[in-house]
């Protein structure tokens, strides 16, 4: 069976700056896949790509076996790719209820948005509550589940989180990753950017570690947590910039 997202040979750049280098990955329907790495390794460039807000210089993306390379972001947005962006990027002047209804924008019916909305607010029932408050005075915790829903709402088939634990207390940062454990459980596709990477391999089905813009290592977390020193990998420090494989 092909996988849901092929990604081959990727390259971008931002103007004569090359973040990424020729990166390969796949995901299969139903995974959970991170992309784990310091600062500068190309995560997020990465994500913004296979999304269109990006464009790539080189390379291929696939999806559900058609070739969405360059495609504009709304196009691959309806064809199932949502993009949960880093910072969370909420309409902070606009209700709870008005950011999830943008979410649904690529998909509104009637019928499906009042049972998606009901969907959503079984994951997340706070949003519930605040349903008529402005996304801006919600709680950082409250935001990320909020952008998060709001991802949801357009029924992605393949959902992207970017750094979805940033800033966010160590409680909080297991609230979310208990919510993207149960919604793996519950069918949904993700490609997990992550910086909390010993967290991250408790939950996916494989990682592919990057470095300088190159994929270094891929498996299974049981192969990475073999194979590489994750202690000495200082995620999210920039004066770190490679992976110590180890030959065990």
């Amino acid at each position: 069976m092909d996988p849901l997202l092929n990604v081959e040979n990727l390259v971008a750049s931002y103007g004569a700056i090359r973040a990424i280098h020729g990166i390969s990955l796949e995901v299969n329907e139903g995974e959970l896949v991170a992309l784990l790495g310091v600062n500068g390794a190309g995560k997020s460039t990465t994500l913004k790509s296979i999304c269109g807000v990006l464009r790539p210089v080189q390379g291929t993306i696939a999806f559900a076996g058609e070739e969405i390379t360059n495609k504009a972001p709304e196009t691959i947005l309806k064809k199932g790719i949502a993009l949960v962006p880093e910072g969370r990027e909420i309409f902070g002047s606009l209700t709870v209820a008005e950011n999830l209804r943008l979410g649904a924008f690529a998909v509104y019916e009637r019928n499906l948005y009042r049972r998606d909305l009901e969907d959503v607010f079984q994951l997340f029932p706070i949003l519930k509550e605040r349903l008529g408050q402005a996304g801006g005075l919600l709680s950082g915790g409250e935001q990320q589940m909020l952008a998060i829903a709001r991802g949801l709402m357009s029924r992605p088939k393949l959902l992207m989180l970017d750094e979805p634990s940033l800033g966010l207390s160590p409680t909080l940062t297991e609230q979310i990753f208990g919510l993207i454990a149960s919604l793996r459980e519950r069918g949904t596709t993700i490609l997990l950017v992550e910086q909390n990477a010993e967290r991250a391999l408790e939950i996916v089905d494989r990682a592919y570690l990057l470095t300088t813009g190159t994929v270094e290592f891929t498996g299974k977390p049981e192969e990475i947590k073999s194979r590489v020193d994750i202690a000495s990998v200082y995620f999210g420090d920039e004066d770190e910039p490679t992976c110590e494989v180890t030959d065990r």
